[in-house]
C-alpha cells in the first residue's frame, strides 16, 4: 500500500495544474496558476516526506542533511539520478542554471539523491568520482538501498522533486525536458514562501570534494585511439576538457582545448570543448564526439585550426536526422569510428548517438548507407535504431533498438563486415552488419528486449555472457579479437566473434589501480575506452576514474602505466604539419656556433651528423623530429616548413631555408637555433629514451644581396 507522503498523493492535483499551465500563454498567468496551486498544496497535512535515512553517505556537504533541520526553511530540490543514465546527465544543465540564479541564501537547495540501477553504482567511491566527473556542485546522497526512492514511489531515473520548507511535496517532473516548467515552480515557491516570511538565508555546510584533491596529467580520460600510420595515440581528457595528441612513448605532441570547458572553434590555443568522449585520429586529422557540446568536431593539426562537423550546440531531439552536420542538431555524441559506405575509404563517421540510443552516419565524402539513398558530403543522418531505449534485435535497421550506445569499433573485412557496438545501459555487445544494417546481439544482455536490467559478470556464449555498463570496444584485425572495456566490472575482456565466447582478460572485478604482476591480478577502476596497436600486441585502456592510460602487452601478458611527458608541450601550432612547439629539457645541451657570414638570398643549408650510444636504435614508433627556428627574428623563416622528422641517423640530416632578399633586422647579429629531440631504445631490450640538443647559429647578414648556397656542418654524440 503507498504511503500517504508518495508522489501519488500529489499526481491528481498536480495533473490538473498540468492542464492550466499547458492552457495558459502568458508568464504571468502561470505564475498565477502556480501561486494558487502552492496555497492549495499548504493547506493540506498529508504531504510532509519521511527524513533520509540516518548513516547514509553524503558528498559535497560537512555532513548529514536532515529535512528538519539544516534543509527546514528552505525549498529543496530532489534529483532522483543514477549516474550511468545519460537522461540523468541531460538535465544537469537545467540544474547548473538553477544553481547560479537562485543561492541556498536565497531559500534554494538541490539535492542528488543516488538511487543506483547497478551493483557497482552503489559504491561510494565509485559515485564520488560521478560526482568529480559531472561537475556536481550541489549535496549528493548515495541512498544506495534505494530507501526514500521507494517510499516515493519514483518509477524512473531522472525524477525531480521539489519540496516546501517543512519537506512537503510540491511537484514531481518525470524526465528530461522540462527546465521552464522548473524554473517556474522554483521561482514561484520562493517568492510564495519568501512573502510569509517561511524562507531561512542559513547555510547547509556545502563542501566541494574537489577542492581537496590534488591535480592530475589526465581527469576521467573517456577514449583512447590510434593512428597505425604515424604511431600516435589520440586520448579524450574528458574531465580537463581537452583532447591529447602524443606519441606512442608518451610524449605530448599536441593539446587542443581544456582546462575549462567551453565551445569555441578556431587555432588549436584557442578552441574548447565541454566533456569529449570519442576520438578518430587519421594522420592530421582528430575526430572528436564532443559530448555535453552535442557536437561533432574536427581537429586539423597540419592547418593548426578545430572546426565543427555537426550539431548546433544545444541537445537535440531529432532521431532521423539529414540535414548538412551544422544544422544538424544532434544528443549527446559519446564515440566515434571512420568506416566506408558506399564512396571512398574512411568516407563516413559513425557515431554512436547515446542520448537518443542510435547509430547515426556523418559523411566526410559522399557515399550512400546500406539499401539507402545517396548522400553528399557533410550530411548527418540516423543509421540504426528507433530512438526507444531498448536492446532489440532487428534485419531493419530502423526498427533495432540501443540503449546508450557507447562505444563503436568497424570490422569492415570479411566474413566480419560489422560495426560493434558496445550499448551500455543493456549491458550488451551487438553487431551491425556493413552490408545491410541488420543489428545482431553477439553477446550479454538477455532476448527480452525490453529488460534492461540483464547484467553480471559472466564468462560464457552468447547471451548466457553478462556484462555490466560496457562503455568501449576495440577490433583486432590480425587476430580477429573483439576487446571491450567491461566497465562496471572493472575489467576487460576479450570476445572471439566466430565462437561467441566472451572471457575475461585483465581485472578482478573489483575497483582498484593494481599493476600486476599478471592480467588478472591487475585493477581498473571503471575503464571507458580502448584501442588495439602493434599488429594486435598492445592494448591502450583508458581507465577513466584511475586518471590513467593503461598498456596491456598481449604478448608478454603484463600491465604498465602509459607515461605521459607534459615537459615538453605548447598547445601552439607550428607552422608545418609537424609537431607542435616544444621546449627542450633543462639538461639538454646547448651549443653556441661561431658567426656564420652570409647574403640576403643565399640559402643556408646545415648538415647534422647525429650520433646514438652503441647498442641503441632510433625508435621507430616515436616520431623523432628536428626544429628550426628565429626567435625574436621570424622574419628570417617567412612561411617556411620549420620541422621534419627524423628517419635515419646513419647519413647526415641535410636542412636548407632560403634567406629573405630583404633584411629587417634590429639586430645585427639575428641568429638561427636548430633544435632535435632522438627517440632510442636499446636494441636488445625494452628500455627507451628521449634526448634533445640544440645548435645555436648566429648570423652575419651582408649589406649585398648574394647567390648560391651556404654550409655548415653540425654534429653531436648522444
Amino acid at each position: 500500500m503507498a504511503s500517504q507522503c508518495s508522489l501519488t498523493a500529489l499526481f491528481p492535483t498536480q495533473s490538473q495544474l498540468d492542464y492550466a499551465l499547458d492552457e495558459a500563454t502568458t508568464r504571468q498567468e502561470k505564475e498565477s496558476l502556480v501561486y494558487q496551486y502552492l496555497k492549495k498544496l499548504d493547506e493540506r497535512e498529508d504531504l510532509k516526506i519521511p527524513d533520509f535515512q540516518t548513516g547514509l553517505e553524503w558528498l559535497n556537504t560537512e555532513g548529514p542533511l536532515s529535512l528538519d533541520k539544516e534543509l527546514a526553511g528552505k525549498v529543496v530540490l530532489l534529483d532522483f539520478f543514477t549516474y550511468c543514465c545519460i537522461n540523468c546527465m541531460h538535465i544537469l544543465p537545467d540544474l547548473h542554471q538553477l544553481e547560479k540564479k537562485h543561492t541556498v541564501k536565497d531559500g534554494l537547495v538541490i539535492v542528488g539523491v543516488h538511487s543506483a540501477k547497478f551493483p557497482n553504482e552503489k559504491v561510494l567511491e565509485n559515485v564520488r568520482s560521478a560526482v568529480l566527473r559531472y561537475d556536481i556542485c550541489h549535496p549528493v546522497v548515495n541512498d544506495g538501498d534505494a530507501r526514500l526512492w521507494t517510499e516515493l514511489e519514483v518509477a524512473c531515473w531522472p525524477t525531480l522533486v521539489l519540496l516546501g520548507p517543512r519537506g512537503n511535496l510540491l511537484l514531481s517532473l518525470v524526465g528530461e525536458g522540462h527546465r521552464d516548467r522548473l524554473t517556474l515552480f522554483a521561482d514561484t515557491a520562493l517568492r510564495y514562501y519568501g512573502e510569509r516570511g517561511l524562507l531561512k538565508t542559513h547555510g547547509v555546510g556545502t563542501k566541494l570534494y574537489r577542492d581537496s584533491l590534488p591535480p592530475t596529467v589526465l581527469s576521467f580520460p573517456g577514449k583512447v585511439a590510434i593512428d597505425h600510420g604515424r604511431k600516435r595515440l589520440a586520448i579524450a581528457d574528458t574531465g580537463h576538457h581537452r583532447i591529447l595528441v602524443v606519441s606512442s612513448t608518451g610524449q605530448v605532441l599536441h593539446i587542443v582545448g581544456g582546462p575549462e570547458s567551453g565551445r569555441r572553434d578556431g587555432e588549436l590555443s584557442e578552441a574548447s570543448f565541454c566533456s569529449p568522449q570519442g576520438v578518430a585520429i587519421k594522420g592530421d586529422t582528430v575526430y572528436v564526439a564532443d559530448t555535453h557540446n552535442h557536437l561533432i568536431r574536427k581537429i586539423d593539426l597540419s592547418e593548426g585550426k578545430v572546426s565543427t562537423l555537426a550539431g548546433v550546440g544545444a541537445q537535440g531531439t531529432d532521431k532521423e536526422g539529414g540535414a548538412i552536420g551544422p544544422q544538424q542538431p544532434i544528443s549527446s555524441p559519446w564515440d566515434v569510428s571512420l568506416g566506408t559506405a558506399g564512396g571512398v575509404e574512411d568516407n563516413v563517421l559513425w557515431i554512436a548517438m547515446a542520448g537518443t540510443h542510435q547509430i547515426w552516419a556523418l559523411f566526410i565524402a559522399d557515399g550512400k548507407l546500406p539499401k539507402g539513398s545517396e548522400s553528399k558530403v557533410g550530411t548527418c543522418i540516423r543509421w540504426a535504431g528507433s530512438g526507444n531505449e531498448e536492446n532489440r534485435n532487428n534485419s531493419y535497421p530502423h526498427k533495432a533498438g540501443f540503449a546508450q550506445p557507447s562505444g563503436l569499433a568497424s570490422a569492415p573485412e570479411e566474413p566480419w563486415g560489422s560495426l560493434y557496438v558496445a550499448d551500455s545501459e543493456s549491458s550488451t555487445v551487438r553487431t551491425l552488419a556493413l552490408k545491410d544494417g541488420a543489428v545482431k546481439l553477439l553477446v550479454g544482455g538477455e532476448r527480452d528486449p525490453l529488460n534492461l536490467f540483464a547484467f553480471g559478470d559472466v564468462d560464457g556464449k552468447g547471451v548466457d555472457a553478462k556484462l555490466q555498463h560496457p562503455l568501449g570496444v576495440a577490433w583486432a584485425s590480425e587476430q580477429s579479437l573483439l576487446y571491450v572495456a567491461d566497465s562496471y566490472n572493472h575489467k576487460i575482456k576479450v570476445v572471439d566473434p566466430k565462437t561467441k565466447q566472451c572471457r575475461t582478460l585483465a581485472g578482478t572485478g573489483g575497483a582498484g589501480d593494481v599493476l600486476g604482476p599478471g592480467f588478472t591480478e591487475s585493477c581498473f577502476n571503471e575503464p571507458g575506452g580502448l584501442c588495439v596497436a602493434d599488429g594486435g600486441k598492445l592494448l591502450y585502456v583508458a581507465d577513466t576514474n584511475n586518471h590513467q592510460v593503461k598498456v596491456l602487452d598481449l604478448d608478454t601478458k603484463t600491465v604498465s602505466l602509459f607515461p605521459i611527458s607534459m615537459d615538453c608541450t605548447d598547445s601552439v601550432p607550428t607552422k608545418s604539419s609537424g609537431p607542435a612547439k616544444v621546449s627542450l629539457p633543462k639538461s639538454a645541451p646547448r651549443m653556441e656556433m661561431p658567426p656564420l657570414a652570409v647574403s640576403p638570398g643565399q640559402t643556408l643549408t646545415m648538415t647534422l651528423t647525429l650520433s646514438l650510444p652503441e647498442g641503441t636504435k632510433l625508435t621507430e614508433e616515436a616520431p623523432s623530429f628536428w626544429s628550426l627556428s628565429a626567435e625574436g627574428n621570424e622574419w628570417l623563416l617567412p612561411s617556411q616548413v620549420v620541422t621534419g622528422n627524423i628517419l635515419n641517423v646513419s647519413e647526415p640530416l641535410r636542412i636548407s631555408t632560403k634567406l629573405p632578399a630583404a633584411t629587417e633586422a634590429a639586430d645585427p647579429r639575428p641568429s638561427l637555433t636548430l633544435s632535435v629531440w632522438v627517440y632510442f631504445c636499446l636494441a636488445a631490450g625494452k628500455a627507451c629514451m628521449m634526448k634533445a640538443a640544440s645548435f645555436s647559429q648566429p648570423l652575419h647578414i651582408d649589406a649585398s644581396p648574394g647567390e648560391g648556397e651556404v654550409t655548415v656542418a653540425l654534429a653531436h654524440a648522444f
